[in-house]
Order: C-alpha cells, then sequence, then structure tokens
C-alpha cells in the first residue's frame, strides 16, 4: 500500500521536525506548503480551531493535497489565557523566541509560582479538500507552569520557560522522543493517527 501523502500548512522548522517524527512511523508523507511556492496563511481567529482550519484550506486549496495544519499555543491563567493565539507574536510581528520568552516574563512579574499555571494547547487540522464539511479536528493539552528563568537549550518557542506536570526542569531539557510522548502537539498527533487508521477517506487507493 502506498504511503498517503499531505501537505503541511507550517513554516515553522521546529514544528515542521516534531510533525515530521510524529508521523513518520504511521505511513504519512508531509509534504510542506512551500514545496507549492504557497505562503502562510493568514491568522486572524480567536480559536486555535479557527485558525487551524484556515491554514488548512489555504494549504489544501493551493496544493490539491489533503491538507494537514496545527495551531498551538501557550495559556496563561494569570494572564487570562494570554499569550493563546497570538503566542508566535506575543512580542509584535516578527518577533523572535527570545523577545515572545521576555514578554511573557515581564507580564508575570510579581506573580507567585503557585499562580503560574499554564497550559500548551495544539489543535490539529486534516482537510480531504478545502470546502470539505467534516475536516478531522483533534486537540492536544499539555499542562504545566511557567518557570521564573529559562531552562535547557532545546525545543523551540516557549519550552525554555515552560515546566511540564510531569516531570522536573523545563520542556526544553527534554529529549525530543520524551518531549513527543508527552507534549501538546504529540497528544493531538496521536489522537489523528487513530482516526486516520479507521478513516477509510483518507487512505490511498
Amino acid at each position: 500500500m502506498s504511503r498517503r501523502r499531505f501537505v503541511l500548512a507550517t513554516g515553522n522548522p521546529g514544528k515542521a521536525a516534531e510533525i515530521d517524527a510524529l508521523l513518520a512511523a504511521a505511513g504519512v508523507e508531509v509534504v510542506p506548503q512551500s514545496a507549492f511556492g504557497l505562503a502562510p496563511a493568514g491568522e486572524h481567529g480567536t480559536t486555535f480551531v479557527e485558525n487551524a482550519i484556515a491554514k488548512a484550506r489555504h494549504a489544501a486549496r493551493g496544493s490539491g493535497l489533503p491538507a494537514l495544519a496545527d495551531d498551538s499555543g501557550l495559556v496563561v491563567d494569570a494572564l487570562g489565557g494570554e499569550p493563546g493565539v497570538h503566542s508566535s507574536r506575543y512580542a509584535g510581528p516578527g518577533a523572535d523566541d527570545a523577545a515572545n520568552n521576555a514578554r511573557l516574563l515581564k507580564a508575570l512579574t510579581g506573580v507567585a509560582p503557585r499562580e503560574r499555571s499554564a497550559r500548551f494547547v495544539c489543535v490539529v487540522v486534516l482537510m480531504r479538500h478545502p470546502g470539505d464539511p467534516l475536516p478531522v479536528v483533534c486537540e492536544g493539552v499539555w499542562e504545566g507552569t511557567i518557570l521564573p528563568a529559562p531552562r535547557g537549550r532545546g525545543g523551540f518557542g516557549y519550552d525554555p520557560l515552560f515546566g511540564p506536570a510531569e516531570c522536573p526542569g523545563s520542556a526544553a531539557e527534554l529529549e525530543r522522543a520524551e518531549k513527543n510522548r508527552l507534549s501538546h502537539r504529540g497528544r493531538a498527533f496521536a489522537l489523528l493517527i487513530e482516526r486516520l487508521a479507521g478513516a477509510r477517506a483518507y487512505h490511498p487507493d
């Protein structure tokens, strides 16, 4: 049986590497949308689900392939859910990881450790075509807390500041395989793989 082939709607190299590792054993070939000359879709939704659907529809329309997209971010309780859907641009358009992390720490100045609860959220969407009325939608949540200072050199995004509930230290100190097992993205893609196993519409002829 041939491998399933999906276009991946992301321009984030760290995210693309994680997704490739997560789907490698599931018989899925992922082609980045850049291979079709597609620029990233606009992210104008107020929820992770809205943004993931918009990105998947954009990639499916431009590639002619079933499209896979995810929208993810960090939700901090003490900040009313921020940075949320704005996680990648929390410090402004074009902000890098260091700037976003610095803004997060500044926003939490004076907040006690016990009040720094947070979670990473990931919503994965798979659409057969741009007008798919019933896309596959899977969600993963990773509970933890925001550390007082960055730790570790691995991962990307807010990983150095995120302390997972399951282990000491930060997400940036985890080995890739362990992070994939525990993370919001790993959990969402595990659900997606389960759904794909029973979804004939996504199997190649």
